[in-house]
């Protein structure tokens, strides 16, 4: 009888103001953020000067009084950065709702079940592709040869690990997690050994793995974000399902979901968002960690409410993170989300065990 409020809360949903409050301001700290990435950098182009190109571009007011360099600045360096940090922390961390929800588990996050392993092998292997193929192979191939493989690569993965982790009973969330562990350390294996026979080309292997939006440009966000945008929606769509698995395989069996279809639906479309993401800017951590983790803690499991409030509150913190990586110098933005999750995740776990009193 103590289960039945559970049951109903989350099989009925949030309530819509609720929704509406915590997606608003997820919306309008997301709008600030962006609009503080703009205008700030190391360039010299000053707030004023940013704001009144946006606004020009984007809706035709104003006059052009600035010199055309500043408009190419914001327009193709800066502005691709903060779409794709949008793009990129909104598809971590709506992965990452998933992956909890899915595994049962407030430690999973994109990657558990190889997701980047996959994505960084391929991408190695696409960089070091050049100097393993005659030079003209090698150009013929052109452009996003990395992206493709990190794409590629993470999804493959996954595969093989549900194809190992699947048994005569169906997908056991241990197996899986077992699964992903073992096939990620030998992929982790492969990338060392092509780092070690990577050359002069070393320094571009240890940027693409240290995570970076440096590289984000408008046709490949017109690839990646469609698919982030179709990840979430079909996700959406499913957010009883999600909710119901929350309560355990048994009960959600008994709420009529079918558990090994939606299992690999679910793991199918959480890995999309997170390739999509990763093949853009390389494995940015904690971003599909620390964000559903909060916000559930914050605003409970629901996930017709977790879903959209991950990805707007995962996309403002990766531009933000990505704002701070351009003022720091151009380090890479992962190295900024590692030293800003990892002590709050420890801060977050400690706080859990003594609560519990343990």
């Amino acid at each position: 009888m103590s289960a039945t409020p559970a049951v109903r809360q989350l099989v009925l949903g949030p309530s819509i103001g609720r929704t509406t409050i915590v997606l608003t301001a997820g919306a309008v700290v997301l709008l600030a953020v962006s609009l503080a990435a703009a205008a700030l950098g190391t360039a010299g182009v000053g707030p004023a000067e940013a704001a009144g190109i946006l606004a020009y571009r984007l809706f035709g007011i104003g006059s052009v009084s600035w010199p055309s360099s500043s408009e190419t600045i914001l327009w193709e360096l800066r502005l691709p950065r903060i779409v794709g940090g949008m793009v990129v922390g909104a598809g971590l961390a709506c992965a990452g709702t998933v992956f909890q929800a899915l595994l049962r588990n407030p430690l999973a996050d994109p990657y558990i079940i190889g997701t980047a392993a996959g994505a960084s092998f391929g991408a190695v292997s696409a960089l070091l592709l050049p100097a393993i193929l005659p030079l003209a192979i090698g150009a013929w191939l052109g452009i996003g040869l990395v992206q493709l493989f990190a794409f590629v690569g993470a999804l493959t993965t996954v595969a093989v690990v549900f194809t190992v982790a699947h048994g005569r009973s169906g997908t056991p969330v241990i197996a899986l997690l077992l699964a992903g562990y073992a096939i990620s350390s030998l992929l982790a294996a492969g990338v060392a050994l092509l780092m070690f026979l990577s050359g002069d080309r070393l320094t571009a292997v240890v940027a693409w793995l240290l995570g970076s939006l440096a590289g984000a440009s408008w046709p490949r966000l017109a690839i990646a974000a469609p698919l982030i945008i179709v990840s979430f929606t079909l996700l959406l769509l499913r957010w009883r399902r999600l909710n119901a698995l929350l309560l355990g395989e048994q009960a959600a069996a008994h709420l009529g979901v079918d558990l090994e279809r939606e299992k690999r639906i679910l793991a199918g479309l959480g890995a999309l968002a997170t390739s999509a993401g990763v093949a853009i800017s390389g494995t940015i951590g904690f971003v599909g960690l620390v964000v559903p983790h909060l916000l559930r803690l914050a605003f409970g499991p629901d996930h017709r409410l977790l879903l959209p409030a991950s990805m707007l509150y995962g996309a403002a913190l990766l531009v933000l993170a990505d704002l701070g990586a351009r003022l720091a110098g151009g380090i890479p933005v992962g190295v900024v989300t590692a030293l800003i999750g990892a002590p709050f995740f420890l801060w977050l776990l400690r706080r859990s065990l003594v609560a519990h009193g343990r």
